[in-house]
């Protein structure tokens, strides 16, 4: 595909020698800063100056002046002209032999200096010696010889020869290796180790051999099927090769493009991809080469420069035909044609900026998003195209000059609904790649109302988790955005978010009364949740009556789920809020709850309630016709705990009326509560005939008390099991005696005796008699044991402090502690057995000497 990277300027119309009718015609030529040199067929060399000039359209032409010429006498052409400004001298090859002349007066040295059999030559761009003030050169020898040589100003020094099987035709040089095309083909010759390494054969007689260098140690030949072939110092081709016209005679090279010339065209190729970029009209081309980056051609008689279009403009043409991958391969390698690498990064930025644009505007959304991340793009210049996602008081202009023709989204997506999805689809994604990164950096607000908007419109669900974490969403741009869309729980998020408490509960309110839907609305659960957490109490007070209409036992959620950090507050005392409850049965017993069973708060009044209020859920149930067991069963539970773990209560009270109802049950909590076990115990026994409730009983009601207090719960049971007044006394022999043998109960076994009637056989109480004398025998041995232990610790006693008496220790003014040097100022001390004396608080181990560190025995006291 083509483009127009060069174009064609006249630097010397006609070249003017000894007369317009001398047959004078260009052969070669060299420049060297302002100066050109050009040989002529009939053996003159012609200096002109020349300089170049960029009039105010952009346009370059050339002012040049001929300062002289010379003539060489041998009436053959000039072949060769190379200049060396270093040594202000020409070399020129004419008639087979290489001289050098003055740069200025074209005069030959004195010296002489020449080589003659020289077929071609050429400098080397990368010689092997850095002195300033010489030139390596190649030569080429009729002989089959090539040899180097170091230029001086006077002299030519020879270094070293290379024979090769055929005579070499033209040459290339870096370094140390030589390119030379010989009669029959291409070799890579290593001056230094002396190979030679054949690369591909040549016609000579069809092909024009061309050899030009193009980096280091890497060379391109012209090659047969008018190929051009790249090839290295090691004989190996790392480009693939390039296809130019029939008939090359000239090539040279300004980075990134190759410009090869026939007797018809000069045709341009990017070394990039080896594709011809551009095709030049050039008849009787005689001569092309490149001097320091400036392309000169020649014919017979005019000389044109080739003139490089700015880069910038040759990238803008290509982005205009939507080349963005050329456009961005040439902008890449712009910064190897001199260009200051400030000056490099904008211009590349620039440019990857339209490309993105371009692959944005051709649905390319993946590389359009890699490009607007490598380029640092300003974010608002997408966000702009979407209209009205922009913060609505945003100063915003879009770029000058302009990256783009792209009005907005809707002239691309030309009422193409799926396309205008797509393209808010890439917005969305785009957005939520770069947020919180240094590429958003200072665009936090525009970035999050364009998100906001987007989900608004596309993923309702997002919109919570956007505006909760860190947004940049401002009431002003967003909220009547949230109201079109209709959502309204994000909108109350959004007040929230800003600390407009009073409007989120207003609109959340506004959700669960009437009709309208949103999805993403967890329900009056949250609004609970947020008036539990809720800081202003006296925003929480006015919404309070509305959620316990709604619903009693979440609403008292407000009042129980609060933070345990939050300092205490008048409006939320425990009174207020129980007198505040009197009209919610249901919400009041669970704060009650709250209170006693999760806080602790062990006060009377909050205890008696509760009992009370459960007490009473419990007579309305048995009140009811139609109440399920169930039900009834469980209401008893929650009274009958209450009253077994709590201490607070008034009991008398509770006990008026469950004694009135025949609630025999609670009626026995009740009566333990006030140490009255006979009667509860009666209860238990003859009313509901529970023997293990019963045995329960006693071991519940002993609990942390002392062993005496056990065993009289435990007779008074055994009592009421045994009670002679009881008419059926009978059927309670059974329990009385499983009690007798229970493993839990404890008695006195004397006065359990005394209890036991006459008429009971020894058989009967066999395994408690048992029990009972094993027990005795038990304790009778442990006393015995436990009174010899005290005996032999005593005597241990004894013996250790009449040892510690017989040593005596003597104590005086002049005694100092050990460890720290001081005075003892009273009687106590520390004396270790290896006679150190210490304080006792520097003494921190009795069994270790905190001088020596000697570990005494653990059971020497």
């Amino acid at each position: 595909m083509s483009i127009k990277a060069f174009e064609l300027v006249s630097a010397i119309e006609r070249v003017k020698l000894m007369s317009d009718k001398a047959k004078t015609q260009i052969e070669c030529l060299d420049v060297c800063g302002k100066n050109m040199y050009i040989g002529t067929s009939d053996c003159f060399v012609v200096h002109y100056s020349i300089e170049e000039k960029t009039q105010s359209n952009g346009r370059v032409t050339f002012i040049t002046e001929k300062q002289g010429h010379k003539f060489l006498l041998v009436k053959k052409p000039v072949v060769q002209l190379r200049g060396a400004s270093a040594l202000n001298r020409i070399m020129v090859l004419c008639d087979n032999t290489l001289t050098l002349l003055n740069m200025f007066d074209l005069e030959p040295i004195v010296t002489g200096a020449k080589v003659k059999g020289v077929v071609c030559f050429c400098i080397n761009e990368n010689p092997l010696r850095t002195n300033p003030f010489s030139v390596e050169i190649c030569v080429a020898l009729k002989k089959k010889v090539i040899q180097l040589y170091t230029v001086t100003e006077d002299r030519l020094i020879h270094l070293r020869d290379m024979n090769v099987p055929d005579l070499p035709l033209s040459l290339g040089v870096d370094g140390i290796f030589v390119c030379a095309a010989l009669t029959s083909q291409y070799c890579m010759i290593d001056m230094d180790g002396g190979h030679i390494t054949e690369l591909f054969p040549i016609d000579s007689e069809q092909i024009h051999p061309v050899i030009k260098r193009i980096s280091k140690e890497e060379f391109l030949l012209s090659g047969p099927s008018a190929l051009g072939i790249f090839a290295t110092s090691a004989g190996v081709s790392q480009r693939p090769p390039m296809q130019w016209s029939d008939r090359l005679t000239a090539v040279c090279f300004v980075h990134p493009y190759i410009l090869a010339m026939n007797d018809e065209f000069i045709t341009v190729h990017s070394i990039l991809d080896q594709q011809q970029k551009q095709a030049i009209p050039f008849q009787g081309g005689v001569f092309l080469g490149d001097f320091d980056g400036r392309i000169f051609v020649a014919s017979g008689r005019e000389i044109y420069s080739l003139v490089p279009i700015p880069f910038e403009k040759q990238i803008q043409a290509l982005l205009a035909d939507k080349r963005v991958t050329e456009a961005l391969d040439l902008a890449r390698n712009a910064n190897k044609t001199g260009m200051s690498r400030d000056k490099f990064l904008k211009m590349f930025k620039t440019i990857q900026q339209q490309a993105a644009f371009i692959e944005f505007s051709r649905q390319q959304f993946d590389e359009a998003s890699q490009l607007f991340k490598e380029s640092s793009i300003d974010v608002r210049e997408i966000i702009c195209l979407y209209p009205h996602y922009l913060p609505a008081h945003s100063n915003f202009t879009r770029s000058v000059p302009p990256l783009h023709e792209i009005a907005d989204i809707n002239q691309l997506s030309k009422s193409d609904e799926n396309l205008k999805a797509a393209y808010k689809d890439f917005l969305k994604t785009f957005l939520e790649e770069i947020k919180g990164t240094n590429f958003a950096l200072g665009y936090k607000r525009e970035v999050d109302v364009a998100l906001l908007k987007l989900y608004a419109e596309l993923m309702p669900e997002k919109l919570s988790e956007l505006i909760s974490v860190d947004t940049g969403c401002d009431l002003g741009n967003c909220v009547e955005w949230l109201e079109k869309y209709n959502r309204l729980h994000a909108l109350g998020l959004l007040y929230q978010r800003h600390g407009e408490s009073d409007k989120a509960l207003g609109v959340w309110t506004r959700l669960v009364d009437s009709k309208t839907s949103d999805p993403s609305f967890p329900g009056l659960d949250f609004v609970v949740d947020f008036l539990a957490n809720l800081t202003d109490h006296e925003l929480l007070w006015k919404y309070v009556d509305w959620i316990l209409e709604k619903d009693e036992e979440l609403g008292v959620r407000i009042f129980t789920d609060r933070p345990t950090s939050e300092a205490q507050s008048e409006r939320l005392r425990p009174e207020m809020v129980i007198d505040y409850l009197h009209r919610f049965p249901k919400a009041i017993i669970t704060y009650l709850e709250y209170l006693i069973f999760q806080r602790k708060l062990e006060k009377e009044k909050y205890h008696t309630h509760l009992a009370v209020l459960y007490l009473e859920d419990v007579l309305k149930l048995m009140e009811s016709n139609n109440v399920k067991k169930e039900e009834l069963d469980i209401a008893r539970s929650k009274l009958r705990h209450m009253l077994q773990m709590s201490n607070l209560y008034r009991v008398q009270l509770i006990l008026g009326k469950a004694k009135e109802k025949d609630m025999h049950a609670e009626c026995a909590i009740l009566y333990g509560k006030l140490e009255e076990h006979d009667k509860a115990l009666r209860i238990l026994v003859h009313k509901l005939k529970d023997y293990g409730a019963a045995e329960n009983y006693c071991q519940l009601n002993s609990q942390g008390k002392e062993p005496g207090y056990r065993k009289r719960l435990y007779h008074v049971l055994l009592s009421v099991y045994l009670d002679p007044s009881y008419e059926r006394r009978d059927t309670l022999v059974a329990p009385a005696i499983a009690l007798l043998n229970s493993s839990v109960a404890d008695f006195d076994t004397l006065k359990v005796l005394h209890l036991l009637p006459d008429n009971w056989s020894i058989g009967l109480l066999s395994q408690f008699l048992t029990r009972a004398m094993r027990m005795s025998m038990h304790n009778y041995r442990m006393t015995r044991i436990q009174r010899m232990m005290a005996r032999g610790e005593n005597l241990l006693v004894k013996q250790n402090f009449i040892e510690m008496q017989r040593e005596a220790i003597v104590m005086n003014d002049e005694k100092t502690c050990a460890v720290c040097n001081r005075a003892f100022n009273d009687s106590t001390f520390v004396h270790y057995p290896n006679g150190v004396i210490t304080h006792v608080h520097c003494a921190k181990n009795k069994y270790v000497c905190p001088v020596s560190g000697k570990l005494f025995s653990l059971g020497k006291r």
